[in-house]
């Protein structure tokens, strides 16, 4: 078993449990199954800056400022680039608007707003502060940067916005339509599906199996090969017709589809809706038109960008030197760099300043300890990042290269900010906590059967609240059988993917972080009924289906390899506690947020909870 394959197995083990466990705080890092984190509590405010202070510091930690230009330089390092580009795009939209003497008022950006608040039942105050509670999109933001410009777009392209009866047939028919339940086996290569459809013929009660053991897709593989119920017009047209041709219990032929080869098994078909096609229509409509609006924007934005004069000075070294203070040219329109700092600030102000926070305590406590961070431990890390994620070179090296990529790719940040924002709190941390941690026997017979260990697989339903978990819970023990609870999970779950596969999750193993949950799993027979579990702010019934056989691993074998990964686990955890006693012991005063804590306040005083580092996105 290789280091990559052993990383492959913990990571996919019992993680769906994890999307249905609020955030909890950072310290909570699971030793032996991966993170789990929670909401900190709502703040409180602290004293106001002094007049000649409010323009110039934002934030004073243990007494030292944070000034507004250092928030600045911080906001334009992270999202210079992309505030930017939707400053240009919005600037683009205003001139045609000018050119072609369209106008879009307060009163209709108002009116746009009361709709849309409308739409998802809300007053118009709950849903902008719905907006910025959970997308953190203020009201400046979405009135100036989504709802003016949609409206601008709609009048500069309303003649490619008419729907037609044949499109709304269409639209209908994907999301009230009927549908078809189906199990998946996908392949890169051509000769291994022929194989495997050789071998699920013959043997059709093996598909889950077979799935699970070669299905190169990991997501549907983890649940023996289940997919979201297919629809029409939704994805693939092969994959489609093949899965609405086929009848309960039939095999599709090897079906090549993009870089793919696919092969499916019919579970059943699932009726269409029970909506009137005019009770829709509205909705139906809407939906059409903002995707032909997306579309239509997309065309716009070319046209106006392959015709205009756009200038980015921002990314550019030389151009900085020719236009000092200015971040683009648009059509020979300057946008002032102060201008766009400030919109950064606007835009994103609270969270760069929370991430500038927590690194100003880490950089305060190795100031104190006398620790520094050099560029070569940066590049170690990042070394050892790439040697433990991906394969090496064939000269034996780590791949940083594609690391680095990979990193950029994925979260859409700079190199320059992975090195400040993951990379060196991550090597602070360290060597702020030392060499105190130590794994234990009984910390590696842990580990060993987490990964490797019996499992329970189990149908589980995931509810919000306790009364409904009730009602459920009665309706599963009136009729407990396997069919009967899946319809309830494809009911009542409201947890996406037990939900589209009716109640089916990842087997699950024991010293996973969730030891309730565990502990009530392990007790079940084949056939049971849970009784009701919390799980965060959530409740869960689940239905065994039985044991998995413990892998034919010896310890021996994957001893290194298991210590090595609960080591990091434990010292991510003593990193998380490190950084929490920091911000405990702090005096913050954050005057965005108009936010204070102070470790004199008792604890029946409301405080700030600063947020800690990001320890996820750090090196592993």
């Amino acid at each position: 078993m290789t280091r990559k394959d052993f990383r492959k197995n913990w990571a996919q083990a019992g993680m769906w449990v994890m999307r249905i466990v609020p955030m909890i705080a950072i310290a909570a890092i699971t030793l032996f199954a991966g993170p789990s984190v929670s909401r900190a509590a709502k703040p409180a405010g602290p004293p106001r800056p002094t007049n000649d202070t409010v323009l110039t510091v934002v934030a004073r930690v243990n007494g030292k400022d944070i000034t507004r230009n250092e928030l600045a330089d911080e906001c334009l390092l992270h999202y210079g680039e992309d505030v930017l580009e939707r400053m240009t795009k919005k600037l683009l939209i205003i001139q045609e608007c000018k050119r072609r003497n369209i106008q879009v008022t307060q009163e209709e950006v108002n009116a746009e707003i009361t709709r849309m608040a409308t739409r998802f039942k809300l007053p118009v105050d709950q849903w902008l502060t719905m907006l910025k509670e959970e997308r953190g999109i203020n009201p400046s933001q979405y009135s100036n940067d989504i709802i003016y410009p949609t409206l601008a777009l709609r009048k500069i392209a309303q003649g490619k916005l008419a729907i037609t009866e044949e499109e709304l047939r269409i639209e209908y028919e994907k999301y009230y339509g009927p549908s078809v339940k189906v199990r998946m086996i996908a392949c890169q290569s051509l000769d291994k599906a022929r194989k495997l459809h050789a071998t699920v013929t013959a043997r059709p009660d093996t598909f889950g199996v077979v799935a699970k053991n070669e299905s190169e897709d990991v997501s549907s593989a983890s649940v023996n090969g289940m997919v979201n119920p297919i629809r029409r017009h939704l994805g693939y047209k092969e994959i489609e017709d093949a899965a609405f041709a086929m009848k309960p219990g039939e095999i599709s032929p090897v079906i090549a589809v993009a870089d793919q080869y696919v092969i499916l098994k019919c579970e059943g078909h699932i009726l269409g809706q029970n909506v009137p096609f005019e009770n829709a229509r509205d909705l139906l409509e809407e939906s059409i038109s903002e995707a032909k609006l997306r579309t239509a924007a997309s065309q716009l934005f070319d046209e106006l960008q392959k015709n205009a004069n756009v200038v980015n000075v921002f990314n550019d070294p030389i151009k900085k030197k020719e236009h000092p203070g200015v971040a683009a040219l648009i059509n020979n329109m300057p946008v002032n760099l102060n201008e766009l700092a400030e919109m950064c600030i606007d835009r994103h102000g609270e969270e760069v300043l929370e991430g500038a926070i927590s690194r100003r305590l880490i950089e305060q406590e190795c100031e104190r300890k006398q620790i520094t961070v050099t560029e070569q431990e940066i590049d170690a890390e990042i070394a050892n990042a790439a040697k433990t994620m991906l394969e090496l070179r064939p000269d034996g090296s780590p791949d940083v290269e594609k690391w680095l990529a990979l990193v950029k790719q994925q979260q859409g940040v700079s190199v320059e900010v992975y090195r400040r924002d993951s990379v060196w709190p991550s090597v602070a941390l360290r060597k702020l906590v030392g060499a105190s941690v130590q794994v234990t026997d009984e910390d590696l017979k842990r580990g060993f059967e987490a990964n490797f260990g019996q499992r329970v697989r189990c149908l589980a339903i995931v509810v919000d609240n306790h009364r409904r978990a009730t009602e459920v819970w009665s309706l599963a023990r009136n009729n407990p059988t396997r069919e009967h609870f899946g319809d309830l999970a494809e009911k009542y779950s409201i947890e996406a993917g037990s939900r589209a596969l009716r109640g089916e999750v990842p087997p699950i193993q024991k010293h996973g972080g969730q030891p309730i949950l565990e502990e009530v799993a392990f007790k079940l027979a084949p056939g049971e009924l849970s009784s009701i579990i919390q799980v965060g702010q959530n409740f869960v019934i689940l239905f065994c289906e039985g044991r998995t056989d413990p892998e034919k691993v010896e310890f021996d074998q994957v001893r290194n390899d298991i210590y090595r990964d609960v080591h990091e686990k434990k010292l991510n955890q003593a990193m998380a506690n490190y950084f929490q006693q920091l911000r405990d012991r702090a005096t913050i005063d954050n005057f965005i947020t108009n936010t204070t804590q102070s470790p004199t306040l008792g604890s029946d005083q409301p405080s700030t909870a600063v947020r800690p580092v990001d320890l996820k996105g750090m090196v592993k």
